[in-house]
């Protein structure tokens, strides 16, 4: 005889993976309020860290996404390479960002509220992150036909947290809010 606790336990280990759970929250991410705080966040990092000088330097060029947009060429292309585009911008960014936390971290004298922006920016990321993986965005970019021959994302250098933080709220503002308005309306119709 099992305990009703192992048949619960077997059940749910036999639910589907990826499969809508009923009772689920919706897909936070098309609810305009939870972009629009990470985009707050992004922002505030980005006038704080305006009159600073020395203190907000990286010491080093890294390598962010570029995030200007041509609307035109963004409307005609196909939903998974917006997807791919997408989620390249958000790995290099993620990855400039925790190379921000490292100069920090590694510097005499840290600036504690940069520091608490840095920490935001990295947990904001990966609940973007979090978020677009249930709208289904990583799939999408995987299942390109022709991901691996995609032209490459282009890039530009940030040698100041100023301008980290401004291409940050940039690719938010832009590339990020332009692909889950279309996701999100894909998946209404």
């Amino acid at each position: 005889e099992c305990p009703a606790w192992l048949w619960l336990l077997l059940s749910l280990l036999s639910l589907p993976l990826g499969l809508p759970v009923p009772g689920a929250p919706p897909r936070l991410i098309c609810d305009s309020r939870v972009l629009e705080r990470y985009l707050l966040e992004a922002k505030e990092a980005e006038n704080v860290t305006m009159g600073c000088s020395e203190s907000c330097s990286l010491n080093e060029n890294i390598t962010v996404p570029d995030t200007k947009v041509n609307f035109y060429a963004w409307k005609r292309m196909e939903v998974g390479q917006q997807a791919l585009e997408v989620w390249q911008g958000l790995a290099l960014l993620s990855e400039a960002v925790l190379r921000g936390q490292a100069v920090l971290a590694n510097s005499s004298q840290p600036c504690k509220p940069l520091q608490l922006h840095v920490d935001k920016a990295i947990s904001g990321l990966r609940s973007i992150t979090t978020l677009l993986r249930a709208l289904g965005a990583q799939q999408e970019a995987i299942s390109l036909p022709d991901a691996a021959s995609a032209a490459p994302l282009r890039t530009i250098t940030a040698d100041t947290f100023c301008k980290l933080f401004r291409v940050y709220s940039n690719f938010l503002r832009g590339k990020l809010k332009l692909y889950t308005g279309e996701a999100c309306r894909r998946g209404d119709r």
